[in-house]
């Protein structure tokens, strides 16, 4: 019986030494497989914390070479069209993501200065870039809500001012105006906030004044029209010699026709700062500025002259006007000078039958400048409506000669000003025309395409006579300008950048952006770039070719003798 339950408890005995032998040994496997495991795991998340930190390393380090991609490209595309913000450029959004680096990267150090875990700190920046993008939604809102209440402004002023005009126009005493001419300024005008006059530039004989409160009783800021005198100005002191070439800060060198063409203003102010500002006074005042014309409306407004400027305010006094107010009967009289010769006549508007019977012209003084001067000032002029900042006047029909002008007034209301002053046709100068607009119809050069329809709408009755064939093809299709149009046309980049601020409802860029008279300021960069050829439209010129006596007939050529005043584009500087 011994013997036989001895072995059985070595049976037993074996059997849970056996179990206990795979229990231990299955526990030890598994132990060893969490080890490992939680191993790799803590070495991947180290590995993940280093790459993590190369990556913002890189980033910050080389955000300046990366591409966008095209998920970036999209949405800074969408929130531009929503008006979220403006579209950054690359520099700007690499400058925006080395700074997100830097922050991103003092905000961990200080969570290990703490002494976190590596679990805490990712929850920690998952939290932080949480509220950066919450705080910068937030931004977007407000910046949206600013852009939306500043237009809302500005549509409510606007509307204010046309309302106003509409009100005046009603209120105008036309008695002795001509109709015709009358009606085709009104329509020309339309609903924008405005004045229109109408003269013969020849006799002084008044046309017509649309909103005679604006043209005749308020002063507005001349903006670029005021280089028409720093140009005379300059050609009569010989600061300006007949083939000089001045650098725009860029690539370009330009002449006296190129900066009224494209209304330059580093050329203009180069000119005010070398004739002075007492010389600059005295061709104002010569050509009409600061004083009554003398036109038979009451309550007339002289304007106002500056009183005193040096250094960089002089020049852009010359460029700019500031300081200066002018109605618009004044720029009349003076684009009316500057067509006839140089006399500077008294507007007059006859108003019974027998002023009309009796109406002669009444010169007020002849302007001491040299018919050479105005002879050339006309290329620019011209140029301005053919190819430059006036090309909304220009008119296939006619040539009309004109200077725009764009910028801030400098009244209480800040409000736009636009200005347009011309004549027409050039060869026998029978209508002068100025108009001036503020508020949003200022922008864009309305202005000039207000009088380019009023030229349309009296072009059978004032146009030219001379019958002449107008040569056709492809410089009469409309072109968008080139870069080199783009670069000297400083009057349009100071008005795009000031309306982006203002629409943006940026209120400290603007101010930022303009000086203590209310113009914005930019600064003129020209890009090289592939030379752009600007094609220059038709124009009506004609000129009669007698022969002489005894000379044979001569021949018609392939080209077309059509009179046209063309005009080759600036070369650029050669490389030092």
């Amino acid at each position: 019986m011994n013997q036989m339950g001895i072995p059985r408890v070595a049976r037993v005995a074996f059997i849970f030494f056996v179990f206990f032998a795979l229990i231990s040994s299955f526990s030890d496997e598994t132990l060893a497989k969490g080890k490992r495991a939680k191993g790799k795991a803590s070495k991947a998340s180290s590995r993940s914390a280093r790459n993590s930190r190369s990556r913002d390393r890189r980033g910050s380090r080389s955000a300046s070479n990366r591409r966008l991609s095209k998920r970036e490209r999209r949405q800074l595309a969408r929130a531009d069209r929503r008006g979220r913000g403006r579209h950054l450029s690359k520099q700007e959004l690499r400058a925006e993501r080395r700074r997100q680096a830097r922050d991103e990267a003092a905000y961990v150090a200080k969570l290990r200065r703490r002494g976190l875990s590596k679990r805490q700190i990712a929850a920690e920046m998952r939290r932080y870039r949480g509220s950066s993008r919450r705080a910068l939604e937030e931004a977007r809102r407000r910046a949206e809500a600013a852009r939306q209440a500043a237009i809302a402004r500005q549509r409510a002023i606007d509307e204010g001012m046309r309302n106003e005009v509409q009100s005046n126009i009603a209120k105008d005493n036309s008695v002795g105006e001509d109709p015709e001419v009358r009606r085709a300024a009104i329509d020309a005008l339309g609903h924008h906030a405005g004045t229109v006059v109408v003269m013969d530039p020849k006799t002084g004989r008044v046309y017509t004044v649309v909103n005679q409160d604006w043209a005749l009783r308020r002063g507005f800021k001349p903006c670029s029209t005021i280089k028409l005198v720093t140009g005379v100005a300059g050609i009569s002191e010989k600061v300006i010699a007949p083939i000089e070439t001045v650098s725009d800060g860029g690539r370009y060198r330009i002449d006296l026709t190129d900066a009224l063409a494209y209304s330059n203003n580093t050329y203009f102010q180069h000119v005010a700062g070398e004739v002075g500002f007492d010389k600059m006074i005295t061709y104002a005042k010569q050509m009409g500025l600061g004083e009554k014309t003398g036109i038979n409306y009451v309550n007339e407004y002289s304007g106002h002259l500056p009183l005193f400027k040096s250094g960089f305010a002089l020049n852009r006094m010359g460029s700019h006007g500031d300081d200066f107010e002018v109605t618009a009967i004044q720029l009349a009289t003076l684009v009316s000078a500057m067509s006839n010769g140089g006399k500077l006549l008294t507007p007059h508007l006859p108003q019974t039958v027998q002023e009309n019977s009796t109406f002669k012209t009444e010169v007020r003084r002849k302007v001491n400048v040299e018919n050479d001067t105005w002879k050339r000032m006309l290329p620019g002029m011209i140029g301005a409506v053919n190819y430059g900042s006036g090309r909304k006047a220009y008119r296939p029909e006619q040539t009309v000669a004109g200077k725009t002008g764009t910028c801030i007034g400098q009244d209480s209301s800040r409000a736009w000003v636009g200005l347009f002053t011309s004549y027409a046709p050039v060869v026998n100068p029978r209508l002068a025309v100025v108009v001036i607009t503020r508020g949003t119809d200022a922008h864009n050069h309305v202005p000039a395409a207000i009088a380019g329809n009023i030229y349309r709408a009296l072009s059978p009755r004032f146009g030219t006579q001379i019958d002449f064939q107008v040569a056709e093809g492809p410089d009469d299709a409309p072109n968008a300008p080139g870069k080199k149009a783009a670069a000297l046309d400083e009057e349009a980049a100071e008005t795009k950048a000031a309306t982006e601020a203002e629409e943006n409802g940026d209120a400290d860029a603007a101010n930022a952006g303009t000086d203590a008279n209310g113009d914005a300021k930019t600064k003129t960069s020209a890009t090289p770039g592939p030379a752009v050829d600007l094609k220059v439209k038709a124009t009506t010129m004609p000129v009669e070719n007698k022969p002489k006596a005894g000379a044979p007939a001569k021949t018609n050529t392939k080209e077309v003798n059509d009179g046209r005043a063309r005009r080759t584009q600036p070369q650029p500087q050669p490389k030092p």
